[in-house]
């Protein structure tokens, strides 16, 4: 099942629950790379808007690009406050942009559902002479026992989990997919404090787990509240997470 269906009816917790991306991220690409705000980016993949309205609030033009319904929703409510961005209901690997009509591409969160080589054959046709592509992840600490855990139930229960997606688990070449095999790697620290609702719910957001009335949807809820229980302090645990970015040309 592709990345579109797996999100239905999934997008409010998405929107409520998936962590944003650190302000030191967006300096890095403003500051280093040259972008500005006189230029046109491509979020590609851009779901409900994590990663949009922070380049909005660096005064850029964003064209969204994610083929989701139930996300266009929910993106078009967290962007209402914004002007210059545009909705493109398309796919990665087809997303009817002009040829040489943006500055850079951002993919957060969601390289890992593209078809690797459709993808790059799109950004070369879309970006503009000097553009760069950059791929983020939000990037969970595998050796944290509370990741550890979290992992063993969700390879119990959830059919469809095949590991956490994250920059450095997500199958695949970079140097196959950037130009000349080059690309700089940057990471941030992104620690996440959550409460009880913030943790589940963030589990409840991923495509493989199973819906309210589905099988294993109780146990799923059980095992993950055993989990926080466990590793809580005042009703609070710290979800240990760095933020990896992947920057070249293609």
């Amino acid at each position: 099942m592709d990345g579109i269906h797996m999100f239905f009816g999934k997008a409010e917790g998405y929107e409520k629950y998936r962590p944003s991306y650190p302000r030191a991220l967006i300096d890095y690409y403003y500051r280093e790379l040259g972008i500005s705000s006189d230029s046109i980016i491509a979020d590609v993949g851009a779901g409900t808007g994590l990663m949009s309205r922070l380049l909005l609030e660096k005064g850029s033009r964003v064209l969204c690009v994610e083929p989701n319904q139930d996300m266009a929703a929910v993106a078009r409510e967290r962007l209402k406050d914004y002007s210059r961005w545009e909705w493109v209901a398309a796919t990665a690997e087809n997303t009817r942009l002009p040829e040489r009509s943006v500055d850079f591409i951002t993919a957060a969160q969601a390289f890992h559902w593209f078809s690797q080589a459709k993808f790059k054959e799109e950004c070369r046709r879309i970006l503009r002479p000097g553009g760069k592509v950059a791929l983020v992840w939000n990037n969970r600490n595998e050796d944290d026992s509370l990741t550890k855990e979290s992992y063993l139930i969700c390879k119990r229960i959830c059919p469809e989990f095949r590991g956490f997606s994250g920059g450095k688990e997500t199958p695949g070449d970079y140097r196959s997919f950037f130009r000349d095999g080059t690309y700089e790697t940057r990471a941030f620290p992104n620690d996440l404090i959550m409460n009880e609702e913030q943790y589940l719910g963030r589990y409840l957001s991923a495509s493989y787990a199973p819906k309210k009335g589905e099988c294993g949807y109780e146990e799923f809820i059980k095992s993950l509240t055993g989990v926080f229980d466990a590793h809580q302090q005042d009703g609070y645990v710290k979800w240990r997470n760095t933020t990896f970015s992947y920057v070249g040309e293609v």
